[in-house]
């Protein structure tokens, strides 16, 4: 049973990936060829990209706050802050629904 459960989640991984990456490259293209936002645009991004940007802003934080110790000696603390939490964010929450080129 353990073996089915392992390879379930690899499957379901692999999809996640896959899937994920299509998108992306399926709205970069949209972007590239209109300037206006679309509705599938808008979509995409509430679906996708945001919840996304959830996670990242997330995990960000949690290595934000592992890696005090080390970035707060060295006076980087404030570099990491942007780049760890600040960026995913600022993605995520402070640009309009479906402009993905932040």
């Amino acid at each position: 049973m353990h073996g089915w459960k392992k390879r379930s989640l690899v499957f379901v991984m692999a999809t996640v990936l896959v899937c994920t990456t299509t998108g992306f490259s399926a709205l970069a293209q949209d972007q590239e060829l209109k300037d206006d936002i679309t509705a599938e645009g808008m979509i995409v991004d509430f679906v996708l990209l945001r919840p996304l940007g959830i996670v990242a802003t997330a995990v960000g934080t949690v290595f934000f706050i592992a890696s005090l110790p080390f970035s707060v000696p060295t006076g980087s603390a404030g570099k990491a802050f942007h780049k760890l939490v600040g960026e995913p964010a600022g993605f995520t929450f402070a640009r309009p629904l479906g402009q993905v080129d932040y």
